[in-house]
């Protein structure tokens, strides 16, 4: 089973563009959202799929479960979806030699710019670049299943 640590936060500048070291296009969307668990399907660079089930959040943690599926089953299953199609640019980043993955959104989400770094431990400590904003990893309104239900949070 694995488990994603991870902690959120606005992007509050363009500084990290510098420090850019791949970036791929994806689509994605939730086929199912539970009060335990969410189930969504990515489309990345338009020729791979990827279904990823996620478990509840408990402090930073959370399980997941990925799998690669093939492009067509994607493209079906983001027909399934329920709420919107997520599109968004994500950059890897590094930064002090971690890893920063920061999603920029299209679409009607243009404008919302959010990054993420995924840790070993939830006590593990963060340097945080000085292009970072507000942490968002508590706030359940900038999780992709949510913006996919709810839309853009009205206060950012």
């Amino acid at each position: 089973m694995g488990k994603e640590i991870e902690r959120k936060f606005l992007v509050a500048g363009d500084g990290w563009r510098a420090s850019v070291v791949r970036s791929r296009a994806m689509a994605q969307a939730y086929i199912a959202r539970g009060e335990h668990a969410s189930v969504r399907v990515r489309v990345i660079d338009d020729n791979a799929g990827r279904l990823t089930i996620k478990g509840r959040v408990s402090g930073l943690s959370r399980d997941e479960f990925e799998y690669d599926v093939p492009l067509e089953d994607a493209r079906a299953l983001i027909a399934l979806r329920s709420g919107r199609l997520l599109a968004k640019r994500r950059y890897d980043v590094i930064e002090d030699g971690r890893l920063w993955e920061v999603d920029v959104f299209e679409g009607e989400f243009a404008g919302l710019v959010i990054a993420e770094c995924e840790l070993e431990r939830e006590d593990e400590a963060v340097i945080r670049p000085a292009w970072l904003g507000r942490e968002v990893t508590s706030d359940p309104r900038y999780y992709n299943a949510a913006l996919a239900v709810h839309g853009l949070p009205t206060a950012q």
